[in-house]
């Protein structure tokens, strides 16, 4: 297994692989320190080289058993992910031993580093608060066996096995699983990725101050300067000082010379998107709202905390910024900004009038009327609300994973905003019980249409098809059921800016042993930069259980396979037949005409789908040939 492939598995996985870890670590830490721990034990879980040879094979093996359930089979379908558990739940364990205890992993130093502040999970329910006092009184191992238990849904022998494979003995391991029988199966866990603040020691940090003081003071008589701050935000809120004065620059941070477009301008224009959205909001005339969002925009200080999509600025304005909208929305007060390049969002406490602020960038040029149909105005408590573009006549929510493409209607405001709606990139991504994404209904499109909250300021839109005669609708029940198998693995393809998600199934197969046929999909992220585009393949077994997850068998970043450039791709996949047999199933697209295996798993096939006979855990490396002689590697 590649580097990739297991940075693929942890990025998708890496909630529930932290609480995973934040479970088994020693409870008797302080919880900051444990929180810090558990992240730094999962971000060291990645392999150091360009592989994991020596630790398992490099291609994925199948669930162990077609009577599992979905969400078991996902885990232990992804080799990855089960390489990661089993990295991360040694280390876990390990810390807790008493000779090892001293060794409670540490945050890595080029990571952020929390200075004045101490952060645990959010205080939860009484239940959680009891669990934590039960966790305490039992052993490293027994917390892992209900960690495992409650996380993964694992059986006791697969709990079992994985203590042993962690260091455990038989005998601790089965005392571990009969302890874990005595611990609450429905009480409420922890969320170590679900943080709160508080300060640390102020009576300490006040000592230090006073030993700080001094010497500041005398830094500032030499400096010659020394400057008088007032209480609270100045007119430009939590913005740094000013540079210079400038007059470009000026005109643009002031809120009179924002441009506003009319609301009917879209119905006219040659261009339909961004540019001609309509000024929204009760907040339009909120001078010093937007005062602070444009000072802030062009002066980040300290306490903002900003984000950005790969390949996009964070400088200010080349000029008057376009307003979109300004209001409240949930509990914050929001502006929304667009300079023909980029959308920007503002954020701040409804009321506040110090602390800290947001500032969210997004690059979105080359949007049309589908990719401008809406925008992330605010996230809150696992809810998502949308501004919606003026052409959207209508919105509503469906489950990826209801194959039936049910839908529930979303309240839609005058101003465009929409009630709140569950997403996976705001709540609980640990779990992939549910996949709500926005069905949208817009003047000028055909038909309705899918966008998915991959945790960036705008949605992506779901196609499918072959690369170039892609579609943006999934209404027919063949294309429902797909997407029920393959959203599972969406959150892989976020945070690199991407701006639609295709699905293909580039080839179909016929099993050995008279299992049924199996389908090979390629799902493609294409970015708003053009570069960074990332691709999955996923092989999907007959199903045994409704909803059943797909396997990821590759992943690949700044790759144009499965992409209108170059859509060839070859993916394979060691797979254990109801024979019980092992193979190693290969495919590719139609331009390719054979395929040939090396390693520990030869043989030669005509023809773009192959099954060869393998032993458990084989590595092998897959070549296909194309008409013209040509070659083309297995994607990862």
């Amino acid at each position: 297994m590649g580097v990739g492939q297991a940075e693929a598995a942890l990025v998708e996985h890496y909630p529930r692989l932290v609480r995973l870890a934040y479970l088994v670590l020693p409870v008797a830490v302080a919880r900051h320190r444990r929180v810090l721990a558990a992240h730094a034990v999962v971000q060291r879980a990645l392999p150091r080289g360009k592989s994991t040879e020596e630790e398992g094979p490099a291609l994925p093996s199948p669930r162990e058993s077609p009577r599992e359930s979905s969400r078991e089979s996902l885990r232990e379908g992804d080799p990855g992910y089960a390489w990661l558990r089993e990295r991360v739940l040694r280390t876990a364990l390990d810390a807790g031993r008493p000779s090892r205890f001293r060794g409670l992993p540490r945050p890595p130093r080029l990571l952020p580093q929390v200075v004045g502040l101490r952060l645990f999970p959010r205080s939860g329910e009484s239940d959680e608060l009891a669990l934590e006092a039960r966790l305490l009184a039992v052993t490293p191992a027994a917390r892992a066996a209900y960690a495992l238990r409650r996380l993964d849904g694992l059986g006791d022998a697969a709990i079992r096995r994985l203590l042993v494979e962690a260091g455990q003995s038989e005998r601790g391991a089965r005392a571990a699983l009969k302890a874990a029988d005595a611990l609450p199966e429905t009480a409420a866990l922890a969320d170590p990725c679900a943080l709160q603040a508080g300060p640390t020691d102020l009576l300490r940090r006040r000592q230090y101050a006073r030993t700080a003081l001094f010497g500041g003071a005398a830094l500032a008589l030499a400096a010659g300067t020394l400057a008088f701050l007032p209480e609270g935000w100045g007119p430009d809120g939590a913005a740094a000082p000013p540079y210079a004065a400038n007059e470009a620059a000026e005109a643009a941070l002031d809120p009179k010379g924002l441009r506003r477009i009319a609301e009917d301008a879209w119905l006219t224009s040659a261009r339909v998107d961004f540019s001609v959205w309509p000024a929204r909001g009760p907040g339009l005339d909120d001078t010093g709202l937007l005062r602070r969002a444009l000072a802030v925009w062009a002066r980040p200080g300290d306490g903002v905390a900003v984000s950005t999509t790969p390949g996009t600025q964070t400088g200010p304005a080349p000029g008057p910024a376009q307003l979109l909208y300004a209001g409240e929305v949930g509990g914050s007060s929001v502006v929304l900004l667009h300079d023909g390049l980029r959308l920007v969002r503002y954020a701040e406490p409804t009321g506040a009038g110090d602390g800290g602020a947001v500032l969210d960038f997004a690059r979105v040029d080359g949007a049309d009327l589908v990719g401008a149909s809406a925008a992330v105005l605010s996230r809150d408590d696992g809810n998502t609300r949308y501004l919606t573009a003026p052409w959207v006549s209508g919105a509503a929510s469906s489950d990826l994973l209801d194959t039936t493409g049910a839908t529930s209607e979303i309240e839609v405001s005058e101003d465009g905003v929409t009630g709140p709606v569950r997403t996976p990139a705001g709540g609980d991504q640990t779990r992939c019980a549910a996949y709500p994404v926005l069905e949208v209904t817009a003047q000028g499109a055909e038909r309705p249409y899918l966008m998915a909250d991959l945790g960036e300021l705008t949605p992506a839109l779901l196609t499918q098809g072959a690369p170039g005669r892609e579609t943006a609708t999934a209404s027919d029940p063949a294309t429902r059921t797909r997407w029920a198998r393959i959203a599972c693995h969406l959150p892989a393809l976020g945070s690199g800016g991407v701006r639609a998600v295709n699905a293909w199934e580039f080839a179909a197969q016929q099993l050995p042993d008279a299992a049924g046929t199996g389908e090979w999909v390629c799902t493609r992220g294409e970015t708003w930069r053009g570069t960074g585009n990332r691709a999955l393949a996923q092989f999907l077994p007959p199903v045994t259980a409704p909803g059943e997850p797909g396997v990821v068998t590759a992943a690949s970043e700044d790759t144009t396979a499965c992409g209108r450039r170059d859509p060839r791709v070859l993916s394979g996949v060691l797979w254990r037949s109801p024979a019980e047999s092992w193979y190693l199933v290969a495919a590719g697209n139609e331009e390719i005409t054979a395929i040939e295996a090396g390693g520990e798993v030869t043989g030669r096939v005509e023809g773009r789908t192959a099954a060869l006979p393998a032993e458990e855990g084989a590595v092998a490396e897959l070549t296909g040939e194309l008409a013209d002689g040509g070659e083309v590697r297995m994607l990862g």
